[in-house]
């Protein structure tokens, strides 16, 4: 990045460009860790810690990651290292540990040329006690969740009255990358956004039909912020795009799952645990679901929703039929988080899976997107007129 000739204020700067993290280095064993982050200026970091599972997260100012993800691959305290956008301000780290650490030192200091700036985080054992104190004690003000509550919920552009209403989910997002494709190492969080905004682009061609995307860049969702944008926006329908991977690598084709107290199978039960881990990949503490009111009116409409949910299982699948490939039983079910609207019928689409390469082909192809928008715009058109025959 070419140094500017005038001086510039560094938060001016901040409010045109992200920061730039150019390089990193972590070094140490099971005793102590230590990590370096160069950035070309003065970072502004948080420290917060997070309990089951142990986690430390490093929120910063909107940063651009540019350094190869071997030289911060997990190693000594770490097990896992995450880093990426949370939304347009601001981006976090995320470091699993090992068991219980804490940052002995945090701090930022300027480099030997005096023109950038390093994050030095050195992280030693300590006993679960002092852990539970540091998460205890410490002052938490999460922003992706206040973001759920104060920020603009995104709309359907001129939704007009009695138009079918349909959000459109790109799963994953920012930090959370997804699945990684086995040839060309393809992040599921770019394949299942490209898809997404191609079935927008053609529902919207469709009369009375209105849909419009839950994220509509790299930007970090929780699985809650998801289902609150469908249900604001009072959609009719909710589509999860996702693009998974398999330790079976010759498993290939789509699959459509809806919700279930129960899984079908272990396949899908271990999918669904994987994808409920997204908050936690991202680095939001665990929260209890908020207890739901013993209602029978809710009761019911949760049943009349997983049943319209199923109905718009099989009309995907019956367009797909003879035209795109599906794996064995195609229509599966388990607890899904982001399918738990209980009023907006919603399934998820595993499109395919980054973990076989001929998939992997047709997942990164423009035409082939093409052709499955078509085909889903198609099942939504079924689903719509069978549900307005039957006077919904």
């Amino acid at each position: 990045m070419a140094a500017s000739l005038l001086p510039v204020a560094a938060s001016s700067v901040e409010a045109r460009d992200p920061l730039l993290a150019y390089g990193a280095r972590i070094v140490g064993d099971d005793a102590r860790t230590r990590i370096v982050i160069d950035f070309d200026r003065e970072p502004r970091f948080s420290v917060h810690y997070i309990a089951n599972p142990e986690r430390i997260v490093v929120d910063l100012p909107a940063t651009a990651f540019g350094f190869p993800a071997k030289d911060l691959a997990a190693r000594g305290l770490f097990k896992d290292i995450r880093y990426g956008k949370m939304d347009e301000e601001s981006a976090r780290i995320v470091l699993t540990t090992a068991g219980p650490v804490k940052l002995a030192l945090a701090k930022v200091q300027a480099d030997e040329t005096g023109n950038g700036h390093r994050l030095v985080l050195d992280a030693e054992m300590i006993d679960k006690k002092a852990f539970a104190e540091l998460v205890k004690t410490q002052s938490w003000s999460d922003r992706t969740e206040a973001a759920q509550t104060t920020s603009a919920i995104p709309a359907p552009e001129r939704a007009a009255p009695g138009d079918f209403v349909i959000a459109v989910d790109a799963g994953h997002g920012g930090i959370d990358t997804g699945a990684i494709g086995v040839d060309t190492k393809t992040e599921e969080k770019q394949v299942t956004l490209a898809f997404a905004k191609a079935l927008t682009d053609r529902l919207n061609k469709e009369p009375g039909i209105k849909a419009f995307l839950t994220r509509e860049d790299d930007e970090f969702l929780s699985l809650s912020q998801r289902v609150l944008i469908a249900r604001q926006n009072h959609a009719g329908l909710f589509i999860s795009l996702h693009a998974d991977t398999l330790k079976q690598k010759d498993i290939r084709g789509a699959t459509v799952y809806t919700i279930s107290d129960k899984a079908s199978d272990k396949l899908a039960a271990d999918l669904a645990d994987r994808e409920n881990l997204s908050d936690q990949i991202a680095g939001k503490e665990t929260v209890a679901e908020p207890p739901e009111v013993a209602d029978i009116l809710l009761d019911l409409t949760r049943r009349e929703t997983q049943a319209f949910s199923i109905s718009l299982a099989e009309s995907v699948l019956n367009s797909f039929k003879d035209q795109v490939g599906t794996i064995n039983n195609p229509h599966r079910h388990a607890g899904f988080r982001v399918l738990q609207a209980p009023d907006v019928p919603s399934i998820l689409l595993e499109i395919g899976f980054l973990s076989n390469a001929e998939d992997e082909k047709l997942l990164l192809d423009e035409a082939w997107r093409g052709k499955i928008a078509g085909l889903l715009t198609d099942a939504v058109k079924r689903y719509r007129a069978a549900v307005m025959a039957n006077g919904g």
